[in-house]
């Protein structure tokens, strides 16, 4: 069936199309590194690590981000967002090579979370309800869903988004935070006591006021440690 169906409608990449794979190989070689900053201030950070001077009682505790929002990686995302008939399949494409760069240029991370993978739980930032009914799915939620699934690592709707916000896209930094705020809560069925560590899952890191205000509940309703895991920024 699967040969029949790539006879008919072969996949092509989502960066460049060209047929033979959801993201060929040119256009992953063309996802730019650069280094890891601190979430809290956006300066340069060993790891991704929040800086010990920038450390808040509910602060982020690091951020590590696939690569930059540009290119291929900005297409993929697109397509990742926007188009449901594409998304179920091109998701794990991503999240292979999510945890393959993450494995190679972020192993403190990697290896912290392999090592106690019983305190972890990996948990997405939410749509508003009928933002994800209007979409379909909530590409965040997906991705997460696929890597707990690859890392090992449980996984938990733990946060639910109880007011609709305008989008962030055209805000600026204060009208960011100012929008999200108090857009977020613990889901009412769920405690974070047995899973203190967090990985929280978004697609793009801009200003990171969403992924901020997220680490703010999780921390507030038991959770220890929360890194932000983000595709781009």
């Amino acid at each position: 069936m699967n040969i029949i169906l790539d006879l008919f409608f072969p996949k092509k990449c989502v960066g460049c199309k060209k047929e033979g794979s959801y993201f060929c190989q040119d256009c992953i070689a063309d996802i730019l590194q650069t280094d890891l900053i601190c979430p809290q201030c956006g300066n340069l950070s060993i790891g991704g690590l929040t800086h010990p001077g920038c450390e808040r009682s509910f602060s982020l505790d690091g951020l590590w981000s696939l690569g930059i929002y540009q290119g291929s990686l900005k297409r993929a995302i697109q397509k990742l967002k926007y188009e449901p008939a594409l998304v179920r399949d091109f998701a794990p494409v991503l999240a292979d090579i999510i945890v393959y760069y993450w494995k190679k240029y972020s192993p403190y991370l990697f290896d912290l979370v392999r090592k106690n993978k019983s305190q972890w739980v990996v948990v997405p930032v939410p749509l508003f309800w009928f933002r994800e009914n209007k979409r379909g799915f909530n590409q965040s939620k997906l991705l997460g869903q696929i890597l707990s699934k690859k890392l090992g690592l449980d996984y938990c709707d733990a946060l639910k988004r109880i007011r609709f916000t305008r989008s962030q896209v055209k805000l600026k930094s204060e009208q960011r935070r100012k929008n999200i705020y108090g857009a977020f809560e613990i889901s009412s069925n769920y405690t974070l006591d047995a899973k203190p560590y967090v990985l929280l899952i978004d697609d793009v890191w801009t200003t990171g006021s969403t992924l901020r205000e997220c680490a703010k509940v999780l921390k507030k309703a038991g959770a220890t440690k929360v890194w932000a895991m983000t595709l781009a920024r």
